[in-house]
């Protein structure tokens, strides 16, 4: 029997590899219980052992559903992929009601090789200090991170099983005919357009890599906005945007008010579906803001490399936000984002971005990261040994020991001490105005 009490733990839907599956068989093997629901043949296929609940009801009666098992079965933990999937937004609000600890994973804010393992939630739902009092003070009690890359990962395999897993989903719905996706597009038909866009893109690769030598050679500065997937969770829910186009025509319109000389460089995401128009929509908009020959749409080329010599950075709320400022760049978010902090960030608003931007304090982004790494990250990947097992082994460390109690103790300690070096004054406390209402401009 193990020397501490043992957890109860209820899985939703995780990443589309062998993580939650794994994580449950080490779990168990130290002594707790394992719970998992199923809300569709996809979830069920990466499952596939003990412990599942098959929910075939509709979503409207998953409140009640979730409400009873949690107190039915005791359970201690709730552990979760995407916090504001309609079906996970609904079990953290129950799991939180009835005093359940809520764990959620995803890629990591640092990059290639770290997961997140954090408490409640991610992003806007953040338990992470804003203020940089705390998180100097959460910094010390970590130790410096090792930042080079362990692990490799498997985007073929990422992609080979994210298929099997929508086409499960799409065509068989029998077995769970309530199911309701989170995707706002058919995901079937993003892997084909994707794949499409993906496979004939070494016109569009080239073409990016010769406007940005262009610009180089011309001694021309420039800026870059990286897009983000336009069915991006994170836009929805910890911004003002409701997608891609509107923080687009906002950052042109602005870049073209506000410079004369400079040229922006608008990255497409890797992994766009290709769905839209987005170089049309982008042309027209730089047209009427009178910019047409200093705006750029590339698609391809290598982010870190455009990154080197760039004047800033402008994003709505993408990990390479925080990328920019590890590469020493003026950054603004115009979303939610756990690295928009004054001392890293750009706290004006846009227009005054272009002309005002400073580069971030280093010793500030130093703390920052070693807070970031030691409090909300573990080192591992989804979808390829050794990161796959490595992540199974921290995460199962970090959630059977309620580890993850300890790092949100840790971040409550820190903000206490950026109180008390506030004095107690009427900012004690109060983290800065969101981002997503003070951008607009």
């Amino acid at each position: 029997m193990p020397a501490f009490a043992a957890q109860t733990f209820l899985l939703l839907q995780g990443p589309v590899s062998p993580f939650f599956r794994r994580l449950a068989v080490r779990l168990e093997a130290s002594g707790h219980r394992v719970l998992r629901v199923n809300f569709s043949l996809g979830d069920w296929l990466f499952w596939r052992r003990p412990g599942a609940i098959n929910y075939r009801g509709s979503l409207e009666a998953w409140p009640a559903f979730v409400a009873d098992l949690l107190v039915r079965e005791g359970v201690t933990d709730l552990v979760l992929l995407g916090e504001q999937r309609p079906y996970h937004r609904i079990a953290v609000e129950e799991a939180e009601a009835r005093g359940v600890r809520v764990t959620v994973t995803d890629f990591g804010y640092l990059r290639p090789d770290w997961l997140a393992l954090e408490r409640d939630g991610m992003g806007g739902r953040s338990r992470f200090p804003r203020r940089p009092a705390a998180i100097r003070a959460l910094a010390a009690t970590f130790p410096p991170p090792e930042l080079g890359q362990r692990y490799g990962d498997d985007f073929a395999a990422q992609s080979r099983w994210d298929l099997v897993y929508q086409l499960a989903n799409t065509l068989v719905r029998l077995p769970f005919p309530h199911y309701r996706s989170h995707h706002l597009a058919n995901p079937v038909m993003v892997h084909i357009t994707t794949g499409w866009r993906l496979l004939n893109g070494a016109q569009a690769r080239r073409a990016a890599a010769r406007a940005v030598r262009a610009a180089r050679a011309a001694g021309q500065p420039y800026w870059v906005f990286p897009m983000q997937m336009e069915l991006d969770y994170s836009i929805r829910a910890y911004s003002r945007f409701d997608g891609m186009e509107a923080p687009l025509r906002e950052v042109i319109s602005s870049f073209a008010r506000q410079t004369r000389e400079d040229r922006l460089f608008i990255k497409l995401h890797p992994l766009d579906s290709g769905m839209r128009d987005w170089r049309g929509l982008i042309r027209e908009a730089a047209t009427a803001a009178g910019a047409a020959d200093r705006v750029n749409f590339i698609d391809g080329g290598d982010l870190p490399d455009l990154l080197v010599g760039a004047r800033g950075l402008v994003t709505v709320n993408s990990t390479v936000g925080l990328m920019a400022l590890q590469a020493g760049l003026p950054t603004l978010a115009l979303g939610q984002a756990i690295y928009d902090v004054e001392g890293l960030t750009f706290q004006g608003m846009l227009d005054r971005f272009w002309t005002e931007a400073r580069a971030p304090e280093p010793a500030l982004l130093a703390d920052f990261v070693r807070a970031a790494a030691g409090a909300l990250h573990i080192r591992g990947v989804y979808y390829k040994e050794p990161g796959l097992g490595a992540a199974v082994e921290a995460a199962a460390e970090r959630l059977g020991a309620c580890a993850a109690i300890e790092m949100a103790a840790r971040i409550a300690q820190a903000e206490a001490v950026a109180d008390l070096g506030a004095g107690f004054g009427a900012d004690a406390g109060e983290r800065p105005e969101p981002a997503l209402s003070r951008r607009a401009g």
